[in-house]
């Protein structure tokens, strides 16, 4: 009889249960996010930059949209005369960006 009421007492105060509703609720926010709607490689180049827009033409020219500059590799970007740091930030924010961690801002990008 007494473990029945301690366990009663144990599952009433369990922290889990007073800290999931928390968790929950932090990822759903209501407000918009101030993030492009349409990322394309422009925006893309844009939010990375550091240099990294003067290669806008090339790249869309030879890579084309978004989705296959993301699986790019190294040796198609150095083919296209893309300097070594600019190759490592566009590996660097196209893995983040695939991950999810990262997005191109909407006031990077300056038409």
């Amino acid at each position: 009889m007494a473990m029945a009421s301690w366990l009663q007492r144990v599952n009433k105060t369990t922290p889990f249960n007073s800290y999931s509703h928390y968790s929950t609720v932090r990822f759903f926010s209501k407000s918009p996010p101030p993030y492009a709607v349409k990322v394309g490689v422009p925006e893309f180049l844009h939010g990375i930059g550091n240099g990294v827009e003067t290669h806008v033409a090339k790249l869309e020219t030879e890579i084309g949209d978004i989705h296959k500059l993301l699986v790019t590799r190294t040796l198609k970007l150095k083919k296209l005369g893309i300097p070594c740091k600019h190759r490592k930030l566009i590996l660097k924010f196209a893995h983040k960006y695939r991950v999810g961690l990262w997005r191109p801002r909407a006031d990077a990008v300056k038409a």
